[in-house]
């Protein structure tokens, strides 16, 4: 005789390596990147740590999956773009690649940092290059000057960009303005702009400019001037 499940039970869903992958960007999303364990995944997934093994080897193949799985949501996200890219319309092509990556890495703010420490390079991030390329491509570019784009892009390509320091990461002072005075000796220019363009805003990433303008003021320096070399030749 069949045995039945008992009343409102709920069916167990297997684990997959999908699933394990998914799972490990929802602990990220809500505690960050270094919440981010196998055991804390075990207990999301409700299952034991070591079942977690059948399906990724280790930290470092979790950390790289999430990358194929962000990257991944990115590739979604750009396909359904519908912009020409012939001819002087690549840069706006490109631009609308590039900021609509970036929105994906906003809803999962610490992959940045995973992506700059893999060494394994994800299929689904080379497809997101693939077709960046192939928009350069088609707005004119030739493969040497596109490479060079790539370079000059760098890791804004995909959404993001390596500052080059956080003044919030230290202990910080109480007194700002005091901080500042001491420092003006010895670092005139950079308390200058300091001083004349720090507002509050704890929603950028460094706490005294506005990321998400710094960003495409980058992005737009660097479209306008290869635009430039791509009209010469």
């Amino acid at each position: 005789m069949a045995s039945q499940a008992e009343p409102g039970a709920e069916p167990r869903i297997p684990l997959s390596r999908e699933r394990v992958l998914r799972a490990a960007v929802d602990v990220a999303d809500s505690g960050g990147i270094e919440s981010l364990t196998m055991r804390r995944l075990a207990e999301h997934l409700g299952a034991e740590a070591m079942s977690l093994y059948y399906h990724v080897a280790n930290k470092e193949d979790v950390l790289d999956g999430v990358v194929d799985v962000i990257a991944t949501e990115i590739n979604e996200v750009v396909d359904r773009i519908d912009v020409p890219a012939s001819g002087a319309d690549w840069k706006k092509a490109v631009r609308q690649r590039i900021l609509s990556a970036r929105e994906v890495l906003l809803r999962h703010r610490w992959a940045p940092g995973v992506f700059e420490t893999r060494t394994n390079t994800s299929p689904a991030v080379l497809r997101y290059y693939d077709a960046l390329l192939g928009l350069m491509r088609d707005g004119g570019f030739s493969y040497d000057l596109a490479h060079r784009a790539l370079h000059a892009l760098g890791s804004r390509a995909l959404g993001f960009t390596q500052e080059l320091f956080d003044p919030n990461s230290g202990a910080g002072s109480a007194d700002p303005a005091a901080a500042m005075a001491e420092m003006a000796g010895q670092f005139p220019h950079l308390v200058g702009m300091l001083t004349e363009i720090a507002h509050d805003d704890p929603d950028s990433t460094l706490g005294w400019c506005d990321d998400q303008s710094e960003f495409e003021f980058g992005l737009d320096l660097i479209l306008d001037g290869l635009d430039r070399i791509r009209e010469r030749g």
